[in-house]
């Protein structure tokens, strides 16, 4: 066998073992295709606290309250808390003209979510005491409910004996604004339909993926400690590190308006891959170990974790960067340097060349790849629009058609990102500018 050959056939190999590592993809969203679990109707109404942290956020704010005030659950049951961090515009003060309990906290060196909610968890405990609530929500500023939003929650809560952590289904508000929201919303869906309901259909946890969730009071008997980058996501890792398990409730949906520019959604979803580089670093290791670790109940959910925080992205870009350095000292070896990267059999087939030969140069195996990417993203887009057909009436025919040829590269983006975030410092929580629009009810 040739150097080159030999070469790519190892990368292949590779590959496939990161393919098998990844398998259970497949079979949690198959599981999510087939099968939904719905919880019986609960009796006990349990007292919730309602976490809003909310940075310049006075366009929004009080439709999140009037929102929660016109659920469909007892009022006296639900208090809404609203941190006001590091704010300049009126955010305070229009929260404070409804019935929530308003704190405002003006820090600049803490500029991240967490760092807002521990903050308010100090001043819940200092004022009412976290122990008179039985849960507590974490929501956005800019999220809004369904009427039966918080019965659902509760019935999903009550079912797991108040034990467990509860995710919701969340919708884009806005998600026919334009071609950026309906991708918006088809990636927040996908995250729900191909992943959090096989999880919780086939009895595993699920990961927080940013707001919208419920967990016990008992949770944060000692404070709030989750305030990197990505809080949502050190709460899972850690979460689960201690056992804690997270399930789904689809029946129950929440808004959220998702951003409508590339400027804004490029820098929030560089933040997301900067906090996952964070999460990565501090917490990998340790679910790999705990993998191993006898007696562990949660091993697969751990398994899960640890596949997404290891950014296997960014591994397979440095991959194809150590192959093709190792292909350039074909010369050594008597073959050409064009032939490794550019070799196509003209005797045969497209299909042959692109995906059964390990003797195709290394650039037209990389756009075999893409390919493939591009393949299964549209085929995961239409399954994800398939499945949510009823909740996504709002979004027109022609801009869920022309979407599916652009949420391919949106989800594909992420090899960018995740390199830009590795040399990207002193990200912090910004403002994501909000209109109110509410096009998904």
């Amino acid at each position: 066998m040739t150097y080159t050959a030999t070469v790519n056939l190892i990368f292949s190999c590779i590959s496939g073992v990161i393919g098998l590592l990844f398998a259970h993809y497949i079979v949690l969203a198959a599981a999510g295709v087939f099968a939904c679990k719905k919880y019986p109707h609960a009796d006990r109404k349990n007292k919730y606290g309602l976490i809003i942290p909310a940075k310049n956020e006075e366009t929004v704010i009080e439709a999140l309250i009037k929102s929660a005030r016109n659920a469909d659950y007892p009022q006296e049951l639900l208090d809404i808390f609203v941190v006001a961090h590091n704010c300049t515009d009126r955010t305070a003060e229009i929260a404070r003209q409804t019935d929530a309990h308003v704190y405002e906290y003006n820090n600049p060196d803490e500029n991240t979510m967490g760092c807002a909610i521990r903050h308010l968890f100090g001043k819940i405990e200092e004022d009412f005491g976290t122990a008179s609530y039985d849960g507590f929500f974490i929501f956005n500023a800019d999220n809004t409910f369904e009427k039966d939003y918080f019965e659902k929650m509760n019935d999903a809560f009550e079912y797991y004996d108040r034990k467990y952590c509860i995710s919701s289904f969340r919708q884009a508000s806005n998600f026919n604004e334009n071609l950026m929201t309906v991708m918006y919303g088809a990636y927040f869906a996908t995250s729900c339909y191909l992943g959090a309901r096989g999880r919780t259909v086939l009895g595993t946890s699920n990961r927080i993926f940013g707001c919208g969730y419920l967990f016990n009071s008992d949770l944060v008997k000692d404070g709030w400690d989750y305030y990197s980058l990505t809080e949502d996501l050190e709460f899972t890792a850690r979460e689960f590190m201690k056992g804690t398990e997270i399930r789904y409730c689809d029946d129950a949906v929440f808004y959220d308006e998702q951003p409508s520019t590339f400027r804004i959604m490029w820098r929030q979803r560089l933040r997301w891959a900067r906090g996952v580089i964070i999460v990565s670093r501090a917490h990998l290791a340790s679910c790999i170990k705990a993998i191993f670790e006898p007696g562990r109940k949660n091993r697969f959910a751990v398994y899960d974790m640890a596949t997404f925080i290891s950014r296997i992205i960014t591994v397979i870009i440095f991959l194809f960067l150590l192959r093709s350095l190792l292909l350039l000292f074909a010369p050594l070896f008597g073959e050409s340097v064009s032939r490794a990267f550019l070799y196509w059999d003209s005797t045969k087939s497209w299909w042959h060349n692109l995906f059964g030969s390990a003797q195709t140069g290394a650039l037209f195996s990389v756009a075999a790849g893409f390919l493939n990417g591009y393949a299964v993203s549209m085929v995961t887009y239409l399954l994800t629009m398939f499945l949510g057909r009823r909740r996504f009436r709002s979004v027109s025919a022609g801009k869920a058609f022309a979407a599916l040829f652009i949420f391919p590269l949106f989800l594909l983006s992420q090899f960018v990102l995740d390199i830009q975030a590795l040399f990207s410092r002193n990200l912090a929580w910004k403002q994501i500018p909000h209109t109110g629009r509410q096009d998904s009810r």
